[in-house]
């Protein structure tokens, strides 16, 4: 029963990847070469997970980061605009990732690595800035750990003891 829905729920997931690189190891009898594979893999509603493959081929790397990525899927809130609910700043590294909410009809408004990352977690309108490094790992270790930290209107209220309508009283638009 279970499996059946876990099966269920990895059919739902979309799969992208976000850069191979090539990298080589010096050995005693020259280099070896290897690939590290960068794939991002979300349902479009709100769960995402970033992962990382290494192999010799192509193929093999990308279904490693694949399966990594399904490891480390985590919940981002998402308004009913399809936004975020507050701005956050990510950290990693040397990468800073600045996230802010954007009205309808803005799209995403991201840079090269960070775009699947909010594609597939089901932002459609958001604008965000890549500050520090260009680095993309860290770029979009970043952006993750932003993501990470956002909290829904809900989470808020329970955690001051009120109701969601409370919060937003003597709020103007």
């Amino acid at each position: 029963m279970a499996r059946d829905r876990k099966r269920q729920q990895d059919t739902d997931l979309q799969e992208r990847v976000v850069y191979i690189h090539r990298v080589s190891k010096t050995v005693k009898g020259g280099r070896r070469m290897s690939l590290v594979a960068l794939v991002v893999v979300g349902d479009g509603k709100g769960n995402v997970g970033l992962g990382m493959g290494r192999s010799t081929e192509v193929p093999l790397a990308i279904q490693k980061g694949v399966e990594d990525a399904k490891k480390n899927m985590f919940k981002v809130p998402v308004t009913a605009e399809g936004s975020v609910p507050h701005t956050v700043e990510g950290h990693y590294g040397a990468g800073r990732v600045l996230i802010k909410p954007a009205i309808e009809g803005t799209g995403v408004i991201a840079g090269g690595p960070v775009r699947p990352l909010f594609e597939l977690a089901g932002i459609t309108n958001v604008l965000s800035k890549s500050l520090g490094t260009d680095n993309a790992m860290n770029i979009i270790k970043a952006a993750a750990e932003g993501l990470k930290e956002l909290s829904s209107p809900q989470e808020t209220a329970e955690r001051r003891g009120i109701t969601v309508s409370e919060m937003f009283v003597g709020k103007e638009n």
